[in-house]
């Protein structure tokens, strides 16, 4: 296997980093071909995890009247949102802010039951088994970016009532909803920053030596 990899190549990735979109506007009524669907998962589960767990299950949603009903529980989390928002609420319900009922395909992000693992994880169990599934998550988002389909990851749901439609196991928990399929056009910028809620802040910003900048 050849483990070095040409400026072509090195430019294409960070060309798709880049043009990586949390998409909320899908062409409804399309499909995803089962062969790209795979090539996605397979991607998804080829992230890095801590300790080598793999604490990741993605649930396909294939049922209509499954899909509604988790529909309804984002809307629901979506009007307590702006609740809590307060003043900020009403601009917030003008969001687009899921493609839940539109997409091509919904998948369930699962974090796992704990399976014990030490390894890397003895002082940060919960913290490391959400990173390693968020790794898997961006692999599955930057690959479909590659396949030019969308992809946006909804977080506005009760987890426990999520659970229950899914008939999870005890101790395993949704953590993200996964809009995924073909758009009309990607963002030229990312969408809340696009509609006025929030600036992207620069690299800078992020970028400390030897501590936490003093003030």
């Amino acid at each position: 296997m050849n483990t070095h990899f040409n400026d072509t190549e090195r430019e294409a990735l960070y060309r798709v980093i880049a043009a990586r979109r949390d998409m909320r506007h899908f062409l409804p009524g399309r499909t995803v071909e089962p062969a790209v669907l795979r090539r996605l998962l397979q991607a998804a589960h080829q992230g890095p995890s801590v300790g080598l767990m793999q604490p990741w299950h993605f649930i396909r949603i294939a049922d209509a009247a499954l899909r509604r009903d988790i529909a309804g529980l984002v809307e629901a989390e979506r009007h307590a949102t702006a609740q809590a928002l307060g003043e900020r609420g009403t601009d917030f319900l003008r969001l687009k802010v899921e493609g839940v009922r539109e997409c091509a395909e919904l998948l369930v992000a699962v974090l796992a039951p704990d399976d014990g693992t030490v390894f890397g994880r003895r002082t940060l169990p919960q913290e490391m088994a959400l990173c390693s599934l968020a790794c898997a998550i961006e692999n599955l988002w930057l690959a479909s970016r590659a396949e030019n389909l969308g992809m946006g990851w909804v977080s506005l749901f009760d987890p426990e009532a999520l659970a229950g439609l899914l008939r999870l196991p005890q101790g395993a928990r949704p953590m993200a909803l996964l809009c995924l399929g073909p758009v009309d056009h990607f963002y030229d910028e990312p969408m809340l920053q696009a509609e006025g809620w929030r600036k992207v802040r620069p690299l800078e910003e992020f970028i400390h030596t030897d501590g936490w900048p003093q003030s």
